[in-house]
């Protein structure tokens, strides 16, 4: 049994057949991928994981805990980094905690205490507009942290970046996984961000989305093992696809 346990969720959206019969799971300190082409229903399941909407049919299960439905238990960070842009950084990440009942004053010293660790220590008083798309991000991601923290939701955090910044992003968000030890369910349409992201790659299905297959990433996979994986996830992807390239690595769609 998988720490967050996703059993059986359909999902009809208006007259769209969105999501059909899916189940996953994440074990503790585990990173899963889902990968499927764009509008396939990847967001709406993060959506009902994080309780935002309810499945039609299924099941969201957290350590044996019924959380379908319901909100508050897992942290979600969506492409958009959604900062307010008239609070300054530090302000940014304590709204979490503000949220869950934490004095302003004690929820700043709190952020302040972790800012160094998310490479903000110098921008505690920027505003969002003053940082780079990376450093938004970072703080996007402290905030995300801040709200629940050891389970995280993540939905195309990156692909606004640019390749560099994206690269750089995937190894900086790997390095606080392995000290913070979070499980992470993140969703992409880029193959290549998935290998390097994963522990394991689910792969979609267009709407309605089923499961089609699992690969299993080696922590540190050779070159032959890393293509040998990524022709395998095209195979499935290219019939269902009329222009497969935003699964090549294209570093538009990156």
């Amino acid at each position: 049994m998988g720490y967050l346990q996703i059993k059986g969720v359909s999902k009809t959206l208006g007259r769209i057949h969105t999501l059909d019969n899916i189940s996953l799971s994440v074990n503790q300190y585990e990173s899963v991928v889902i990968l499927g082409p764009s509008g396939c229903g990847k967001s709406t399941l993060l959506n009902i994981v994080a309780g935002l909407i309810s499945p039609d049919q299924g099941q969201i299960l957290i350590d044996g805990e019924d959380w379908t439905g319901r909100t508050g238990r897992v942290s979600y960070m969506q492409q958009k980094d959604l900062l307010l842009p008239s609070r300054t950084i530090l302000d940014n990440v304590a709204i979490p905690l503000i949220l869950k009942g934490t004095p302003k004053k004690q929820a700043r010293q709190i952020a302040q205490q972790h800012l160094t660790e998310f490479g903000l220590s110098d921008f505690s008083s920027y505003y969002p507009r003053q940082l780079s798309g990376g450093m938004r991000q970072r703080a996007a991601l402290f905030r995300t942290y801040l709200f629940a923290r050891d389970i995280l939701l993540l939905d195309e955090p990156f692909a606004a970046l640019d390749a560099i910044t994206r690269r750089r992003m995937h190894l900086w968000l790997k390095d606080l996984q392995s000290r913070y030890r979070w499980s992470i369910l993140f969703v992409t349409h880029d193959i290549e961000e998935a290998l390097i992201m994963a522990d394991r790659i689910l792969v979609l299905s267009a709407r309605p989305a089923r499961i089609l297959q699992e690969f299993a990433v080696p922590e540190q996979p050779d070159i032959t093992t890393h293509q040998s994986i990524k022709k395998n996830i095209l195979q499935l992807l290219e019939p269902e696809e009329d222009d497969t390239s935003v699964y090549r690595g294209n570093s538009s769609q990156l």
